[in-house]
């Protein structure tokens, strides 16, 4: 099943952590490190780092209702991260969207160095993230399940990284909290969990779609063209 899904998607397996021996089972496969090293993460401490491998689908400004338009439909933040109150930090701020593709790498990534605070599971569909499921079903993002990570940074302020779930993947792993899935509910860290930029967060246990949201007055900046993109590259643009 292994080799099928490798020649079906073209994937690369020497970027794969070598192993000893067979993957146990497909979600292991799908799961699968990278090597040691193999991504270079951008090292200035005002650029946010793409949080996966994937294709940057849609990037731009919240405005100052807190909403943001993807693929020609507007989701509020507040759909998206799971809380009203903390949605007001975005209005006026930015966001990005990477979709992770079935060849992708499928672990997630801290787009900043800081501390996570607190994650947010939100139930929700498992509708597909593709251009099928896009053109079919109005507010894709937001009625999917979908995992938040709070990050608080030193420089930039508060940054949240949404995980959405899609097709088949039931099960969204994050490294910060014990267990084979996020249980639904607002979690908060004590003590916060300290994280390096580029450090693994979290694990789609099938493909999907990472956000990356920044707040207004952030020194960030978003800028980075749509299409292909590598866990690490900044966000504002350089390779």
């Amino acid at each position: 099943m292994v080799s099928l899904y490798v020649r079906a998607y073209g994937i690369d397996l020497g970027e794969c952590q070598p192993r000893n021996g067979a993957y146990e089972s497909f979600d292991q496969f799908f799961t699968r490190e990278l090597r040691p090293g193999l991504r270079a993460i951008c090292s200035n401490e005002h650029e946010v780092a793409s949080p996966a491998d994937g294709t940057i689908e849609a990037m731009g400004p919240v405005d100052l209702e807190g909403t943001l338009l993807v693929k020609k439909q507007r989701y509020t933040v507040a759909d998206l991260i799971g809380d009203v109150a903390d949605a007001e930090r975005y209005a006026g701020g930015q966001f990005a969207v990477v979709y992770l593709s079935p060849r992708d790498y499928h672990r997630v990534h801290a787009p900043v160095a800081g501390e996570i605070t607190r994650v947010r599971s939100m139930p929700g569909d498992l509708y597909p993230v593709n251009a099928i499921g896009e053109r079919h079903i109005p507010l894709l993002f937001s009625k999917n399940r979908r995992v938040a990570i709070v990050v608080d940074t030193p420089d930039l302020g508060r940054v949240t990284l949404v995980m959405v779930g899609a097709i088949i993947v039931g099960r969204i792993t994050v490294n910060a909290i014990p267990g084979q899935d996020v249980p639904l509910g607002d979690h908060v860290l004590s003590p916060a969990r300290p994280v390096r930029k580029g450090e693994e967060v979290g694990i789609f246990h099938l493909g999907s779609t990472a956000i990356v949201f920044v707040e207004r007055g952030s020194a960030a900046r978003f800028a980075r063209a749509t299409g292909p993109v590598r866990l690490g590259q900044s966000l504002a643009g350089e390779a």
